[in-house]
């Protein structure tokens, strides 16, 4: 009969055989959960832009359609690897957390500075101090970041040490 420390440390020891996978599923989940937030809210509820701006109005809501559908495939394709880690008793849920972080800074940032500045296919919002609203976005980015790889290191420590264990 099998005790309840040692399902406990099977548990833990899958986690650690999927510590990638763990911190894919985060990184999918983190991405495309910012991409439809900004779609949702920025786009369609406040209108303050469309993900390509330099044409008409209805190429902008193709645009912001095609940006949804990869919003969603990303969130959905996070899901199933969670649920898969769920499935395996390998979820390391710090490990996912950070992922999410990282996914959702990264996004925010190649944004706030890729599409922003040097794409320019589209502002965060069109006023003329955009300056203060750029800046929100890409220090609220850099934040999720720094989070999200310290939560990564920390976990990939933990993941090594429990190899060498």
């Amino acid at each position: 009969m099998e005790t309840r420390t040692t399902k406990s440390s099977a548990a833990i020891d899958n986690r650690y055989n999927f510590t990638a996978r763990n911190f894919i599923s985060g990184y999918l989940f983190g991405l495309g959960f910012v991409a439809f937030f900004d779609e949702a809210v920025f786009h369609q509820l406040l209108h303050w832009h469309h993900f390509y701006d330099k044409s008409t109005t209805s190429m902008g809501l193709i645009s912001d359609g095609i940006f949804h559908a990869f919003s969603w495939f990303a969130t959905i394709g996070g899901l199933f690897l969670f649920a898969d880690l769920r499935r395996r008793k390998a979820l390391w849920l710090a490990r996912w957390c950070g992922g999410v972080l990282l996914g959702a800074g990264v996004f925010q940032f190649f944004d706030g500075t890729i599409q922003h500045k040097v794409w320019r296919i589209h502002q965060i919002r069109y006023v003329d101090n955009v300056y203060i609203y750029d800046w929100i976005w890409n220090i609220t980015a850099a934040i999720m970041i720094i989070a999200g790889i310290m939560i990564t290191v920390h976990t990939k420590q933990k993941a090594k040490a429990a190899k060498h264990a």
